[in-house]
Order: C-alpha cells, then sequence, then structure tokens
C-alpha cells in the first residue's frame, strides 16, 4: 500500500497517508468505542460517524478506503514522472507495475482468506482492498503514460457515467433497470455472474469485479491532483484548484446522489464524486500547513505510520494487538468502570501500533512493494 516506485516524497501525502492508516488500524475503532461513554453528545456523534450504514448513506468512515485510492493516484504521479525523467522505459515501469499488482493481490488473498486454503478455490474471497490498490494503479499508470490531462478527466468522466446508465438501464434477474437494491442492482448480478470464489455479501461482494472501474477513478482523480502538485505555480493558485476541484466534486456528488444515492457498497458515481471532492480539500488543509505553512512537528507522529503503510494494515490483520494490549495494560484499567475497559484497550493498541512502526522509522526500515 506505499508508493509503487521511488519518487521524490511530497511531506504532506505522507502524513495523510498516516492519518488515514491510523483510522484503519485501530484510530477508527477506537473512536467507535467513545460512544455512549462519555454522556457528551458531540463525542456521541464523531463515535457515529465510524461505523459504516448498511446500504444507502454516508458517514465519514467511509472515506477511509477511498481517500487511500485517491492517495495513490497522488503518489502515482510523482513516481512515474520522476522514473520517466531518469530515463526509465515505459516497458520497465509496466513490468514493475504489473508485478506489485501481482503481489498486492496475493498479499489480498492472504488478508481475506487467512488461513488460505489453496486447494478449495471456491471459497476464497477474491475481492480484496490490496487487489483493488493493485489493480488500480496500474490501470492508472497506463492511462498516465499514454493520455494527457484532459484524456484522464474525460476518462473517469465516461466511467461514472456510463456507471450510472448501466445501473439504471439494464435489467437483471428479474429486477428492472435502475433498480438499486441489495438484491436487485446490476452489479450484484455482474458479481454473482462472473466473479469466482466467495462473495462477501453472499449475492455481491463490494471489493469484487463490478465496482472496481468506479473506484478507480479515484485513483483517476488523485493522479491529475498529483500532476497538478507538479506544475511550477504557485502554492496559492495550486491550493486554490484544490478548495475549487473539492467543492465542485462533494456539490456535484451530493446533487447526484438524489438520483444516484451515495452508496458505498456499490461504488456509486455520486460517492466517488463525495469523497473525491473530500479527498481534495483533505490534500489542501494538510498541503497548506505542512508543505506551505512548514508546521511539521504535529504530523510527525501520522508520517512515521505513513512510512509503512503496508506493514502495518498486515500486521493489524495478522497481530493480535488488542489481546497484547490486554496482557500488558488490564492491571491497570481493571480499575476503571467497566465501560472503559474496551476504550483503554484499543488506546493501549494504538500504542502498541505506532511503537513498532516508530521503531521501524528510527532504524530507516521501510516495506515497499
Amino acid at each position: 500500500m506505499n508508493q509503487p516506485l521511488p519518487s521524490s516524497r511530497l511531506a504532506s501525502l505522507d502524513a495523510l497517508r498516516g492519518f488515514d492508516m491510523l483510522m484503519i488500524s485501530g484510530g477508527g475503532a477506537f473512536i467507535h468505542s467513545l460512544g455512549g461513554k462519555t454522556n457528551i453528545s458531540f463525542i456521541d456523534a464523531i463515535a457515529a460517524q465510524f461505523h459504516h450504514p448498511d446500504w444507502n448513506g454516508f458517514t465519514f468512515y467511509d472515506f477511509i478506503f477511498p481517500l487511500f485510492l485517491f492517495m495513490a493516484g497522488v503518489s502515482l504521479a510523482f513516481s512515474l514522472k520522476s522514473a520517466l525523467e531518469k530515463g526509465v522505459s515505459q516497458a520497465e515501469l509496466r513490468k514493475k507495475l504489473f508485478k506489485r499488482m501481482l503481489i498486492l493481490f496475493f498479499f489480498g488473498l492472504l488478508d481475506k482468506n487467512a488461513p488460505l486454503d489453496i486447494f478449495d478455490p471456491a471459497h476464497i474471497r477474491y475481492g480484496t482492498v490490496l487487489g483493488r490498490i493493485g489493480i488500480a494503479t496500474f490501470l492508472v499508470a497506463l492511462l498516465y503514460m499514454n493520455t494527457n490531462w484532459k484524456q484522464q478527466l474525460y476518462t473517469a468522466i465516461g466511467i461514472l457515467v456510463l456507471y450510472y446508465a448501466g445501473l439504471m438501464l439494464i435489467s437483471v434477474g428479474g429486477y428492472g433497470g435502475g433498480d438499486l437494491t441489495f438484491e436487485g442492482n446490476l452489479a450484484g448480478w455482474v458479481d454473482r455472474t462472473f466473479m469466482p470464489g466467495r462473495l462477501k455479501q453472499k449475492t455481491y461482494d463490494e471489493l469484487a469485479l463490478s465496482t472496481q472501474l468506479p473506484a478507480t477513478c479515484l485513483t483517476i482523480f488523485g493522479c491529475l491532483i498529483g500532476q497538478l502538485l507538479q506544475t511550477p505555480s504557485t502554492s496559492s493558485f495550486k491550493l486554490q484548484r484544490l478548495m475549487a476541484f473539492g467543492g465542485v466534486g462533494i456539490a456535484t456528488g451530493l446533487v447526484w446522489g438524489v438520483v444516484f444515492p451515495v452508496n458505498k457498497h456499490l461504488w456509486s458515481s455520486s460517492f466517488i464524486l463525495l469523497t473525491g471532492g473530500m479527498a481534495c480539500l483533505m490534500i489542501a488543509l494538510f498541503y497548506w500547513l505542512i508543505d506551505v505553512r512548514n508546521y511539521t512537528r504535529w504530523a510527525f507522529f501520522f508520517k512515521v505510520i505513513g512510512m509503512n503503510s503496508l506493514v502495518i494494515y498486515l500486521a493489524c490483520r495478522f497481530v493480535n494487538f488488542g489481546e497484547t494490549s490486554r496482557l500488558l495494560f488490564a492491571g491497570l484499567y481493571s480499575h476503571t468502570a467497566e465501560k472503559w475497559h474496551e476504550v483503554f484497550n484499543a488506546l493501549g493498541g494504538l500504542i502498541l501500533v505506532w511503537l513498532v512502526l516508530y521503531v521501524m522509522y528510527r532504524h530507516k526500515i521501510f516495506v515497499k512493494v
């Protein structure tokens, strides 16, 4: 989940990636655990934002993975430009990125299917977070190396419009066109008909074949922003553009959501534009604070996480930091009210995760694919 190729780094991007990975690796669960504990309505409202809606709707937690796909596109623009300027051929870049895609796909299989039984392929879940990132960055790299920025933008818009038209006009499985219910939508029918292995929600899988292309649009948008940030324009011009694109994305997503509901499970076009707009504003905030104003001390905490995002993603899957936290800290928090035990245990797990990454950071151990 790190940058695919060596490049000059954008300090704000490392910090924002760290913020995002913190939410994925336990920060979101910690915030959610605060719900109903403090009797403070504001904290309860924040905690409620770290739970996915069952179907239509949107919470901040739905934004976490789209933000990472967007940042993957920003990183890709920096990486590819740097590699091409150093004389690396497009053929070599394609080979490296294809290999990276396969490695991420394999790690994704381990993540979603552990213990992985390769002799029972019918029960393997092939739709994964890491696989989606690998496929998206490979496709966007091909697009970047063969088109200009306008063609990239038109490609993303075309995909979102065609995806909307397909779900609204094509009838499948006895359901009419425009049926966006859990059972009747076109994306689910595509998954059930063409996707091998196990589907997460039985009738469809939110990380499977049908939603890959709309999700890839977030990486295209991120790549476009990466190209903007590399232009010789002033930082104020870049910030103005980031905020303008963010506002347009959010407004368009909300308006489109009236007829095509914002839905993370379907990766609806309105969801893509809403989260893409939000990602622009997040990039603008971190870019302004870190790269423009040079306020960097506060970002170190997140940078430590962002420099080893793949490590922490897989470690949180295969290492039980929650149990380690209980063994180390239960003797302390057991003297508090029982309702707070899960909160303190989650906090202890987060501290352990960060300390592991800090040790790696101090020893300059950075795992990339």
